[in-house]
């Protein structure tokens, strides 16, 4: 895996919140880190919106920054609000739906 390239955000303080942005009927994404050893990607995800289920073969950790989000991980639904985060296993089925507008911050690390 190659490295990126992309916006240098090193070095700067940051707000999550204003990285990304909603867009109403969508869900954005902007990826922050991208480096062989893991990801960091920021999502903004207008309400019924989500991502349908799928695998990943990382454990994705998932940090609310704004919002509410349902994330279901095999069958077992969650709700994780602003300043809260859950760890979505390697391997196991999950999906995420917008309860109502919300940003979140995904980290993969590749191991």
């Amino acid at each position: 895996m190659t490295e990126k390239t992309q916006e240098d955000l090193k070095e700067k303080v940051l707000d999550p919140n204003e990285l990304i942005v909603y867009q109403g009927g969508s869900v954005v994404s902007r990826m922050l880190v991208y480096k062989p050893a893991g990801t960091i990607t920021l999502f903004a995800f207008d309400t019924g919106e989500g991502l349908s289920e799928h695998t990943a073969p990382y454990d994705a950790i998932v940090t609310i920054i704004d919002g509410e989000a349902e994330i279901t991980i095999a069958g077992r639904e969650f709700h994780v609000r602003k300043g809260q985060m859950i760890i979505m296993p390697a391997h196991i089925p999950h999906a995420v739906r917008a309860v109502q507008r919300f940003r979140m911050m995904l980290t993969m690390i590749h191991a």
